[in-house]
C-alpha cells in the first residue's frame, strides 16, 4: 500500500513545481523546443555518417563530398543556438521559480503564528529558505535540461540505431527495463538520504546562529569548546550524509555505464562476425557505432541527474511542507472586518485558561478582570507566574482556547489582526531593532511616514533625542544587527520611542524599563505618564516603584491571579505583592 502512495506524492510534486514553470510558459516552451533542437543535431550527425561514407568514400559521389562540409556547418550552427536558448532560457524560468518560491516562503514567515515559532527551529527555516530552494533550483535547471536535452537525444539515437539495424538494437529491449528497474530502486535512496542532508543543514544553520547572537556569552563562560564541539558533530553529520549520497551515487552510475557498455561491446562483437559483415555497409555500420558511442554521455548525464532530481523533489517536499502550514487566522468570528471602536469604554478578560500545549497544562487559569479606558493596569509576579503569556493575548500573538477578551462587548477575534494591532503600541522583554537607520528603527513599518518633526518628538519623549544628535549622523545613523551598536539602556529608549510614535490607544509595555539607568528611567516615567493619559496601558515590570501608581495591579502566582487592587490595598493585605515589595525596599517596611 506504501508504493502507490508515494508515487501520488511524487507526482504531486512533480504537478505543483511544473505550475510554476508554467507561469514563463513561452519561454519554458521555447527552451523545450530548443532542447529538442539540440537533441535532433546529435541524430543528425549521427545519421550523415552512412551517406558520408557510402557515398563519398566508397562510391566516390562528389556531391556528397561537397555538400557535407556546409551540412555540417549547419548543424553545429543550429546546435548552438539551440543550447543558447535553452540554456538561458531554463535557467530564467529555474530562477524565477525560486524567486517565487522564496517570496511565498518569506509571505509565509511574515504571517506564520507565534506558536509555530516558538516550537520551530531557526535554523531549519533559515535552511529551507536558503539551501532547500537552492536544490529546488538545481532541479527546476539542471535536471529538466538533462531529462529534455538528453533524453530526447537518446531517443532520437535509440530511433536511428533501430531504423539502420534491428538485429543489432533488439539487446537494447532486453537493458532498458533492467536499468529502469535499477534507476527506480535507487531514486528512493537518493531521496531518503537528501532528506537527511537537509535536516544536517538546519542543524549546521541553527548552530552558527546560536553563535553569532550570543557570542558574548559563549566568550565570559568559556563556551568556546563546548560551541567547537557541537558544531564538529553536526558537522561531521553533515558530511557523512554527503558520503552516503556519493556513495550511492559512486555505485549507481559506474554500474549503469557498465551495463551499457557489456550491449555496445556485444554489438560490436557481433557485427565484427564474418557473417553479419556481409550484410552491412561500412556506412551504415559507422553510423550504428557513431550513435553508439553518442548515445553513452547523454546515458550517463542522465542516470547521474537521478540524484540531483531526488534532492529537489525531497526539498521540494520540505518546502511546500512550510507553504501549507497553517497561517495566522485573521477575522476568526465575523467576516464584516469589524472597525475598531476608539471611543471603547473597558478591555475585559473573561475566564481565560491558556495552555501552550494542546493539553491540561494550563499557562494560565480562570483569568477574570476589566480594564478601565485611560487607565494604567500592572500585572506582577514571579518569574514564570505568565505575566508575558497574558500580554501577548491582547494582540492575539496566541489564539485563546476558552474564554475570551472583548473590548466593551466586541470579542477581540471579531477584528482582522491588522485592525486589532493597530490600535496597540508595544514593547516587548526582547528588543528587536532592525539594521537600518535610528530613524528607520523608530518609524518602523506603518509609521514609515511620519515626520521626521514627529519622530525627533518621540524620540525626545523617550529620552533618546540626546544621544542621537551625539552621532556623527544623528538620526541616519546604523544600529547594527538588531541595535548592537547602541547600549542597552539606547536600545531601549528607541524601542520606546517607536511605541510613542504609533500613538496607539492601548499600550503595552513588558519590562519596559528593565534596561535603563536610574536617571533615565525618571525621565521615561515622567514621559510614560504624560503618554498613558487617555490611553489605556498594561504594564509588566519587575521593579514595583515603576508601578506604584497603577490604577490597577493583577499579582500572578503559578498562572492564577491571587491578588488584584491598588498599591497601598496590595501592600496592607500583606500577601504576595508585599512580599515581592518587601523584598525590593527592606528600608521603607
Amino acid at each position: 500500500m506504501q508504493k502507490p502512495k508515494n508515487k501520488k506524492i511524487n507526482s504531486n510534486l512533480y504537478l505543483r513545481l511544473l505550475s510554476y514553470t508554467f507561469q514563463h510558459k513561452l519561454i519554458f516552451i521555447a527552451s523545450i523546443i530548443a532542447m529538442a533542437m539540440f537533441a535532433v543535431t546529435d541524430t543528425a550527425f549521427a545519421a550523415l555518417i552512412k551517406p558520408l561514407l557510402d557515398g563519398s568514400f566508397v562510391s566516390k559521389d562528389p556531391e556528397t563530398i561537397r555538400l557535407f562540409p556546409f551540412v555540417l556547418i549547419a548543424l553545429f550552427l543550429i546546435r548552438s543556438i539551440s543550447g543558447f536558448v535553452s540554456t538561458y532560457g531554463i535557467a530564467y524560468v529555474g530562477r524565477s521559480v525560486i524567486m517565487k518560491i522564496r517570496q511565498e516562503m518569506f509571505d509565509k514567515l511574515v504571517h506564520m503564528p507565534t506558536k509555530t515559532y516558538d516550537f520551530a527551529s531557526s535554523g531549519e527555516l533559515l535552511s529551507k529558505l536558503t539551501y532547500d530552494t537552492e536544490q529546488v533550483a538545481e532541479a527546476a535547471t539542471k535536471a529538466i535540461t538533462v531529462l529534455v536535452r538528453d533524453g530526447l537525444t537518446v531517443i532520437g539515437l535509440l530511433g536511428l540505431m533501430f531504423y539502420q539495424s534491428f538485429i543489432l538494437s533488439i539487446g537494447l529491449i532486453v537493458i532498458g527495463p533492467v536499468i529502469a528497474i535499477f534507476v527506480k530502486f535507487m531514486s528512493v535512496r537518493f531521496r531518503d538520504t537528501s532528506k537527511h542532508i537537509q535536516k544536517s543543514m538546519g542543524f549546521i544553520t541553527n548552530v552558527v546562529e546560536e553563535l553569532i547572537a550570543g557570542h558574548r556569552v559563549v566568550k565570559i563562560f568559556g563556551g568556546e569548546h563546548s560551541e567547537k564541539k557541537s558544531f564538529n558533530y553536526v558537522n561531521v553529520n553533515n558530511r557523512d550524509r554527503h558520503m552516503k549520497l556519493a556513495l550511492i551515487q559512486g555505485i549507481s552510475i559506474p554500474l549503469v555505464q557498465f551495463i551499457v557498455a557489456l550491449f555496445l561491446a556485444g554489438v560490436i562483437y557481433f557485427v565484427t562476425s564474418d557473417e553479419y559483415l556481409e550484410v552491412i555497409s561500412v556506412g551504415t555500420f559507422m553510423s550504428f557505432i557513431t550513435a553508439m558511442i553518442l548515445i553513452f554521455a547523454p546515458i550517463k548525464r542522465l542516470a547521474e541527474i537521478n540524484v540531483v532530481l531526488q534532492r529537489g523533489l525531497a526539498a521540494s517536499e520540505s518546502i511546500f511542507e512550510l507553504l501549507d502550514s497553517k497561517s495566522e487566522s485573521d477575522v476568526i468570528i465575523n467576516k464584516d472586518n469589524k472597525k475598531f471602536n476608539k471611543e471603547f469604554s473597558s478591555i475585559n478578560f473573561n475566564k481565560i485558561n491558556f495552555s501552550y500545549y494542546d493539553n491540561n497544562d494550563l499557562v494560565l487559569e480562570n483569568i477574570s478582570f476589566s480594564i478601565p479606558k485611560g487607565s494604567t493596569c500592572a500585572i506582577v509576579g514571579k518569574s514564570g507566574s505568565g505575566k508575558s503569556t497574558l500580554v501577548n493575548l491582547l494582540p492575539r500573538f496566541y489564539e485563546i482556547k476558552n474564554g475570551d477578551i472583548t473590548i466593551d462587548l466586541e470579542n477581540i477575534n471579531t477584528f482582522s489582526l491588522s485592525e486589532l494591532r493597530g490600535m496597540i503600541a508595544y514593547v516587548g522583554q526582547d528588543l528587536t531593532l532592525f539594521n537600518d537607520s535610528i530613524r528607520n528603527n523608530i518609524a518602523y513599518g506603518s509609521l514609515e511616514n511620519k515626520s521626521l518633526d514627529d519622530i525627533v518628538a518621540a524620540a525626545k519623549s523617550a529620552n533618546a533625542d540626546k544621544f542621537i544628535n551625539d552621532y556623527t549622523d544623528g538620526y541616519e545613523t546604523f544600529v547594527g544587527d538588531n541595535g548592537v551598536l547602541l547600549s542597552g539602556g539606547q536600545r531601549q529608549r528607541i524601542a520606546i520611542a517607536r511605541a510613542i510614535l504609533k500613538d496607539a490607544p492601548i499600550l503595552l509595555l513588558d519590562e519596559a524599563t528593565s534596561s535603563l539607568d536610574s536617571e533615565s528611567e525618571k525621565l521615561i516615567q515622567t514621559a510614560l505618564a504624560e503618554l498613558q493619559k487617555n490611553r489605556t496601558t498594561i504594564v509588566i515590570a519587575h521593579r514595583l516603584s515603576t508601578i506604584e501608581n497603577a490604577d490597577l495591579i493583577i499579582v500572578l502566582d503559578k498562572g492564577k491571579i491571587i491578588e488584584k487592587g491598588k498599591h497601598e490595598e496590595l501592600i496592607n493585605l500583606k500577601g504576595l505583592y508585599a512580599n515581592l515589595h518587601k523584598i525590593q525596599f527592606p528600608a521603607s517596611e
